[in-house]
């Protein structure tokens, strides 16, 4: 089984790199392969340039793909779960998550049609996990939980995942009165990705 991580965090200080690292000795421990897109480590060009947009906006399919968009296309392929992890910043993910969105689900890929570039095919499993200040019933009674849920898990993954999952691990403000209670959330996705993927 390959599971592939989509990392999305500038500080490896932050309690997401710590969520990333439990996660990681997790499904080491499984015997899986897993492959990290670390956003930030590796540079990851998110803003979209002219000439993407028009190949995207225009759905000019002759135009090429970049080069950093086939790799994570290849990724994508060889996987049979992709986690997304990233902390919520302003109700939604960092930019930069957004970007990679923007770019790798390119049009003859993940939407549209196009001949001479494979679709993307569909995954059995998409996990977000994501850290928040906000406890979780702060989180439920504003609605940005609900507002979360439908942009990422509704929209970025919709029919692109068999199964589809959303982890807030809230109330990081207060760290030390949810650290117990997140790890062992993290510890029972071994078990959620084993009954969707085996």
């Amino acid at each position: 089984m390959t599971v592939f991580i989509v990392y999305c965090h500038p500080s490896k200080k932050s309690y997401t790199f710590q969520v990333l690292e439990q996660l990681r000795a997790l499904l080491a421990h499984q015997n899986w392969n897993v492959d990290i897109s670390d956003l930030y480590a590796m540079g990851f060009q998110s803003d979209m340039l002219e000439a993407e947009y028009e190949r995207e906006g225009f759905a000019k399919t002759e135009l090429p793909i970049s080069d950093d968009v086939l790799a994570e296309h290849k990724k994508i392929e060889n996987a049979d779960c992709i986690i997304f992890i990233y902390p919520v910043w302003w109700s939604d993910c960092p930019a930069k998550l957004k970007g990679w969105f923007d770019q790798v689900y390119s049009v003859g890929y993940a939407y549209g049609q196009q001949d001479n570039y494979p679709k993307m095919k569909t995954i059995k499993l998409g996990l977000v996990i994501c850290t928040a200040g906000h406890p979780n019933e702060f989180l439920a009674e504003t609605g940005m939980a609900q507002s979360m849920q439908t942009i990422m898990v509704d929209d970025r993954l919709g029919k692109r995942f068999a199964h589809k999952e959303m982890l807030i691990l809230g109330g990081t403000l207060n760290i030390e009165k949810v650290r117990e209670y997140h790890e062992k959330q993290l510890d029972d996705l071994a078990e959620v990705i084993h009954s969707c993927c085996a």
